[in-house]
């Protein structure tokens, strides 16, 4: 029996859990790294719980990271869900990784409990974040429980689902923060029962990685082509379609950096490289020469590529969006639209009407789409926050910060 040691100090830095489930892309995980740095700076002690496969080059800081038994998508939909061994997960598996939650929340006693985007998403993960809310709840002192959400919410075909998002909120929830600005869109847009849960909204603004570093000639990414599609394991239509305009497009002289998302296939890196090769006409294969086309996984310095480089073409990710417009440069975005996904393509087509992005439907995606899209963006301006409020880490921990303070003193 493994015995858990339960922190009962009422002196230090005041606690938080902070849970994290991706199941597809990483970019959860991205945006919650940030936050938590965020957090430390603003002095809170945070325990990071990611429950998605290991990602390199997540930058928590000095947060100490809990690793759930990891899970993952194999479908579009998130119907089919498998384990560390490409397993289904059962009814065995799923108490594994309640126990090790609550486990968990025991040994933290955290003043604040953090969870990303449940219960407005990761509702196949309702058997251990209910309990860990039910247990919570149930302590003579219990911590306050913030919901952390991005600014839109997928579509969702069944109406029930919407109701049941209310009645968890108003259940178990004091807070929800919405990484977001009204101003761009506000969250009734896609949750139609914002209003009655008013009182607890709290809109932070976008949340951005500011680590980028932005530099001179010989300084990484600088005056590239800058291709990607997120740090996940889809987008190669996306990565493909660019490596083969680069030859007939206007910036083809330049080199071109394409990142692999670090989860697709070794096959699928493998292929885009021998692609790259062959478009740069180079015999033998070897993607990489001067001038030429760079093929490598994606990268934690991505933020500073982004600030050097002279032009992005990417997938419309909330975190690549936000990094765009901080980083200042020309943006191409082909927001994702498999399975039921709308938000990309909403928050793209919304900064697509401010001119501050270029957007490109993922339908019709080719070649010469690409090379015109790149015509169209070295014609207009470079990206730029536009009035868009782009302190979501540094307010959202200053509310969590708040709120821990005073949850100690009761």
């Amino acid at each position: 029996m493994t015995t858990v040691t339960t922190v009962t100090t009422t002196t230090g830095p005041r606690r938080v859990l902070f849970y994290v489930q991706h199941l597809l892309g990483i970019g959860h995980q991205r945006r919650g790294a940030t936050l938590t740095r965020a957090m430390q700076n603003a002095g809170l002690a945070v325990t990071y719980v990611s429950g998605g496969h290991t990602i390199p080059n997540l930058d928590l800081g000095g947060a100490t990271l809990v690793q759930l038994p990891p899970v993952r998508a194999v479908d579009l939909y998130f119907k089919k869900l498998v384990d560390e061994n490409d397993q289904p997960i059962d009814g065995a598996w799923r108490a594994r990784r309640r126990d090790a939650l609550l486990a968990t929340w025991e040994h933290c006693q955290p003043h604040v409990i953090l969870l990303e985007l449940y219960p407005f998403g990761r509702r196949q993960m309702r058997f251990e974040l209910l309990p860990l809310l039910d247990a919570a709840l149930a302590t003579p002192h219990s911590p306050v429980i913030v919901c952390s959400v991005r600014d839109i919410l997928v579509a969702s075909p069944k109406p029930e689902r919407l109701v049941e998002m209310l009645e968890r909120v108003e259940t178990y929830f004091d807070h929800v923060l919405v990484h977001g600005d009204p101003d761009l869109i506000a969250f009734d847009e896609t949750f139609p029962h914002a209003a009655q849960i008013a009182d607890k909204l709290h809109y932070t603004g976008y949340v951005v990685d500011r680590t980028g570093q932005r530099g001179g000639p010989g300084s990484p990414g600088w005056d590239e082509v800058l291709v990607s599609a997120g740090g996940g394991a889809m987008g190669d239509s996306l990565l493909t379609a660019a490596i083969k305009a680069r030859a007939r497009s206007a910036l083809a002289e330049k080199r071109w950096r394409v990142l692999v998302g670090v989860k697709a296939p070794d096959a699928d890196f493998a292929a885009l490289c021998d692609l790259a090769a062959r478009e740069s006409g180079v015999v033998g294969g070897g993607a990489g020469q001067e001038g030429g086309i760079v093929v490598e996984r994606a990268r934690g310095d991505f933020p500073t590529l982004l600030m050097n480089c002279a032009l992005s073409i990417s997938q419309g990710g909330y975190n690549t969006l936000m990094e765009c417009m901080y980083a200042g440069c020309r943006s191409i975005i082909v927001p994702y639209a498999g399975g039921l996904e709308t938000e990309q393509t909403l928050r793209a087509e919304l900064l697509a009407q401010r001119g501050i992005v270029t957007v490109l439907d993922e339908a019709t995606l080719s070649p010469p789409a690409i090379v015109a899209g790149i015509d169209q963006a070295l014609a207009s301006p470079p990206a730029a926050a536009a009035g868009v409020r782009m302190d979501g880490a540094r307010d959202g921990a200053g509310q969590i910060a708040k709120w821990a303070v005073e949850v100690a003193r009761k």
